[in-house]
């Protein structure tokens, strides 16, 4: 069995992989979790406020400008990414409807009930505790907004895979909580969301390099746990 990666916690671990971290899908689990949650934002945003929670290098900000979002607001954690983020979103004529901001995703500096859609994409498995995430999700959506929530799969953190990078000629993984179905659940029915669509997406062999090295069990498993939610009221 492989040994565990030094884990680093987030704002170190992404101080690091910033510097090679592109605004797309970049690996096989994240084109996995990025198609399940792509078939569940709408086709047509127009007039929409978009709000990307955990928004890193900014890869579904701009999927949501080019759906035709009328504004997005990111927000991140850390600066690094927030600069790859910028970067990226500057090449495009629609930047100038974009907010970045650095904040924690507890305790987001947004007002209350600002998006009509959010995404907190493959972000909120840093945090320990899901339910004030998810409260701070919830009181940034509008009542009756969507929230499209995604994580790295349970059932990988109990096979030991770890989110793994390198840099610096080292490789390192980011601290990661799992989070089962049941406080996912749990969490929902308290803050008063409701959970409209569950889903799990697995690898699709055709995104694995050739020779790469992993888990076999990983093709027989789904790798993304994938949410919708509703804020009732």
């Amino acid at each position: 069995m492989t040994s565990p990666l030094p884990e680093l916690e987030p704002v170190a671990a992404y101080a690091l992989w910033s510097a090679s971290y592109p605004a797309h899908a970049h690996n096989p689990v994240m084109m996995a979790e990025e198609r399940a949650m792509l078939a569940l934002i709408p086709e047509v945003l127009r007039g929409r406020h978009v709000l990307d929670a955990g928004c890193g290098s900014g890869r579904y900000l701009m999927h949501a400008l080019r759906r035709g979002a009328s504004r997005v607001t990111g927000v991140d954690l850390s600066p690094a990414m927030l600069a790859r983020a910028r970067a990226a979103l500057g090449e495009h004529p629609e930047h100038a409807r974009v907010a970045l901001r650095e904040g924690d995703l507890a305790a987001m500096p947004v007002p209350g009930a600002i998006a009509d859609l959010t995404v907190c994409a493959l972000t909120i498995g840093h945090l320990e505790a899901l339910q004030p995430a998810l409260a701070e999700l919830r009181r940034a959506t509008r009542p009756g907004g969507r929230i499209l929530c995604s994580d790295v799969h349970p059932i990988g953190h109990a096979l030991g895979w770890q989110r793994d990078f390198r840099a610096g000629g080292q490789r390192y993984a980011v601290r990661h909580t799992r989070h089962l179905y049941s406080h996912w659940h749990a969490a929902c029915a308290a803050l008063g969301l409701a959970i409209e669509r569950v889903e799990e997406p697995m690898l699709d062999p055709a995104d694995i390099p050739a020779g790469a090295q992993f888990d076999p069990m990983a093709l027989e498993l789904p790798v993304a746990l994938v949410f919708q939610l509703r804020r009732i009221a």
